[in-house]
């Protein structure tokens, strides 16, 4: 029994290092008698998007042996190759792959030794490669729709305001001619809200384009297809003084006596005057009560006014400011406190520009702007209202000036 049992032991072993034995020749001749290397493959691949191509940022394997990087696309019918400059996992090894379409890819990249082989491989899906038609759809960055631009009157400094940027925009180009005549460009970025022009040349044109990028890193930058016209920058240029005279319509209010006349209005004397130097009417009628005078010659954009009060009393704290470009029907039939003048006013051509409200003693010179995109006026008619000391029969002031937009 004993022998018996050895003999079958000794023919189960042999049957299984035969069967061992045929196994792994079976698999070296599967791989052609060949062992299997597979090079080490490269790490964190960054895509860096582009216009009409992308590249690949890498760390190199740690692998000596290797000795290039190969990138399919297409189905594995379009590759590059990079040589394998580093082994060291510090640094980058860049790709570029150019003229491409613009279309969604995918990639597989491969690691080589100089024997051909390579490593497992390494897939990128959904690569962006951008173009003409995302380039088309990027729009300018918005400007503040609420105060687009600041203008120094002082200095001459004009501030631009933009809105929040998108969070792709590089830059914005802002255009424009300077004080000497020529075309200057400047760059807002996206992390500015404002940008500052101190040469800028009032009465011209301001353009500007953005530029973006579709995601960091990019390998271009992408420009909006055309510059836009910022808002009209107005500057205001003052009204010649010199071409000023006095107009007397019917129920206009008279002067004291010649020396309080309209021409005291425009005599070019800077903050408050005394007597002798101011225009006060004569008190013929209890306000309100108006008169008239012609700018010289027609403004298209007449925008503001600054009017100066006396050093001491009568002085309005309510009047309005009319306009017209002629004095063809102009004449008014009632007087300035008859309640069908201001209707009557406006059927005869008479515009209201602005009516003006002070709160103080209406004495220092007061600045307001006149109502947006006005008529062509020359001719302006002040009907005053009321006075900050409450007098009603007097009323008087010591300079009017005037200021075009242009």
């Amino acid at each position: 029994m004993k022998l018996i049992y050895r003999v079958t032991l000794f023919f189960i072993l042999g049957i299984i290092v035969y069967s061992c034995s045929k196994e792994d020749t079976e698999f070296k001749s599967f791989l052609n008698n060949k062992e299997v290397v597979y090079p080490g493959r490269m790490a964190k691949v960054s895509v860096l998007p582009g216009k009409n191509r992308v590249g690949f940022s890498f760390n190199p394997s740690p692998d000596p042996s290797v000795t290039k990087y190969i990138v399919y696309w297409n189905n594995m019918r379009d590759s590059i190759a990079v040589n394998a400059t580093s082994h060291n996992t510090n640094d980058l090894i860049k790709v570029v792959i150019p003229n491409l379409n613009e279309y969604t890819y995918s990639f597989t990249i491969y690691s080589f030794d100089k024997n051909g082989n390579k490593s497992i491989p390494l897939e990128v899906n959904n690569v962006k490669v951008y173009g003409s038609i995302y380039e088309a759809r990027l729009l300018n960055r918005a400007f503040n729709g609420s105060s687009p631009y600041v203008l120094d009157d002082n200095t001459g400094r004009l501030t631009l305001n933009f809105g929040s940027p998108d969070t792709i925009n590089i830059a914005t180009t802002i255009k424009y001619v300077n004080k000497a005549g020529r075309s200057v460009e400047k760059q807002l970025l996206s992390n500015e809200s404002s940008i500052q022009l101190d040469d800028f040349k009032p009465g011209t044109e301001i353009q500007y384009r953005s530029s973006y990028i579709p995601a960091q890193g990019s390998l271009d930058t992408f420009y909006v297809a055309n510059y836009e016209n910022f808002p009209h920058v107005y500057s205001y240029v003052e009204c010649d003084k010199s071409l000023f005279k006095a107009v007397q319509l019917p129920n206009d209010a008279q002067p004291w006596d010649s020396g309080a006349s309209y021409e005291k209005l425009w005599d070019g004397s800077v903050g408050p005057q005394g007597w002798g130097n101011v225009f006060h009417t004569n008190g013929g009628d209890y306000m309100p009560v108006h008169f008239t005078i012609d700018l010289g010659r027609v403004y298209n954009n007449l925008g503001r006014l600054e009017e100066t009060g006396r050093d001491c009393c009568h002085n309005p704290d309510n009047f309005e400011v009319w306009g017209r470009a002629d004095l063809n029907g102009a004449a008014t039939t009632l007087k300035g406190n008859d309640g069908g003048w201001k209707d009557e006013s406006i059927a005869k051509g008479w515009v209201l520009l602005k009516e003006v409200v002070r709160t103080d003693d209406g004495k220092a010179p007061f600045k307001v702007n006149l109502m947006e995109n006005p008529p062509p006026v020359r001719y302006i008619r002040i009907r005053v209202k009321h006075n900050s000391n409450n007098e009603g029969w007097y009323t008087n002031m010591s300079e009017l000036t005037f200021w075009n937009k242009q």
